[in-house]
């Protein structure tokens, strides 16, 4: 029987992260983002990580695969391509963004979140 080894993250509001570089998908002119992958499954099809961005504004694709999002601090507004459905998260809160979802979000504060990013076999 193989042993397989468990994993532990703590204190994800002070885990280092990369250095903050400009965000790709951004409709805010400066907005930068930051992030530190601390697990990928060995499929590579789950990674979990910790991200940060500024406020403004960008665009978000989920067609590859769906997200959680555990807000640690800040505050954002998310919204469906089309502009509805529009949620306000902020600490303590749990996002789902389905695979398939596509749509925006605008950083109110300054952000930081526990992501899962889980695509399925066929994505």
């Amino acid at each position: 029987m193989n042993m397989i080894d468990l994993e532990t993250f703590g204190d994800l509001a002070s885990v280092e992260l990369s250095a903050f570089a400009d965000k790709p998908t951004t409709l805010t002119e400066g907005q930068k983002e930051a992030s530190n992958l601390l697990w990928t499954s060995a499929d590579g099809r789950t990674k979990i990580g910790v991200w940060e961005c500024t406020p403004g504004h960008f665009t978000a694709d989920r067609t590859a695969g769906g997200e959680y999002c555990h807000i640690i601090s800040g505050r954002a507004s998310v919204s469906n391509a089309d502009g509805s459905g529009t949620r306000d998260i902020g600490p303590g809160d749990l996002l789902v963004l389905p695979q398939g979802w596509t749509g925006e979000w605008v950083i109110h504060e300054h952000m930081r979140k526990l992501f899962v990013i889980s695509s399925s076999p066929d994505a």
